[in-house]
């Protein structure tokens, strides 16, 4: 799990999960491309991590917006004459309180830029890049709400998209070389501190959405550094063949979700059946439920 000489791009690396998974990646002797939105706090970091004695350079802007992720894999080989991993985590809180009915449409397309589309020009960029030398490891990330359990509209709608485009881009990608993986985390973030937060959990358990045990765990997440591990790990040679997989991670707790699989209630052949009755189906269903 050496990781000293290699080049990796952080977007979102300014903050939380994705300000762990910078310093430790840094701390292996990886060089990093550091991205977020605010200026300031870019600057800091790459302050912080030459301070060290690590190499860092930044690019502001949402990774979301079409060219920024290209230039973070420009920045990478002009600066550092390589690059080696990819990992997304930008990302911004949905509006306090919204629901599939009271979020804006512009609401829900900023939920879909921020996490997917930064997802995707991600992918995309160090993609061609890591094609071309026939490696690399890319590192999305995630979320539980992606499952429906926490509510909301557009995030949950984002992260499930980042799932998918996981698991295809690493299907597409794996006769490369290449690595695709998410992580979905449980971590203390801006995400998951404050009021509104608090008060959107309590009310999911309160409605019977979120279980006493699952309503606990969101209300005291473990720092970010607990999962920034198993980003580190999935980028290194010592996960080489482990590819197009969602992981989630939480403090201690650390699991994976297997393969979607169509549950089976009831097949027969369209060459010689008519198509099923709405009685039959009904019945079909009903069955499949009990």
């Amino acid at each position: 799990m050496n990781l000293s000489g290699r080049v990796a791009v952080v977007a979102g690396a300014t903050r939380g999960i994705g300000l762990a998974v910078t310093y430790a990646l840094s701390g292996r002797g990886v060089s990093i491309v550091v991205n977020g939105r605010d200026p300031v706090a870019v600057e800091e970091t790459v302050t912080e991590i030459r301070g060290g004695g690590g190499y860092a350079v930044g690019v502001v802007g949402s990774a979301g917006e079409e060219g920024v992720a290209q230039q973070m894999v420009d920045g990478a080989l002009a600066e550092f004459g390589a690059l080696d991993i990819a990992i997304n985590c930008a990302g911004i809180a949905e509006p306090a309180g919204s629901t599939v009915l009271t979020i804006r449409p512009d609401e829900f397309r900023d939920q879909i830029d921020a996490h997917l589309m930064s997802a995707f020009h991600l992918t995309q960029a160090a993609g061609r890049v890591f094609v071309e030398q026939g490696a690399g490891s890319l590192v999305l990330t995630g979320s539980a709400a992606s499952l429906g359990m926490f509510g909301g509209s557009g995030y949950p709608a984002a992260k499930g998209g980042v799932n998918a485009l996981a698991l295809a881009a690493g299907a597409d990608l794996a006769a490369h070389g290449i690595r695709v993986n998410v992580v979905m985390p449980g971590a203390k973030s801006r995400l998951s501190t404050g009021d509104d937060y608090i008060a959107h959990i309590e009310g999911l358990h309160r409605r019977g959405v979120l279980d006493e045990l699952t309503r606990d765990a969101a209300l005291d997440p473990a720092p970010p550094e607990y999962v920034a591990a198993l980003y580190v790990f999935l980028a290194s040679d010592a996960a080489r063949a482990v590819t197009g997989q969602i992981f989630t991670a939480a403090g201690g707790f650390i699991g994976r979700y297997g393969p979607q699989q169509a549950e089976f209630i009831a097949y027969r052949d369209h060459r010689d059946s008519a198509p099923y009755t709405m009685v039959e189906l009904a019945e079909l269903l009903q069955e499949a439920g009990s």
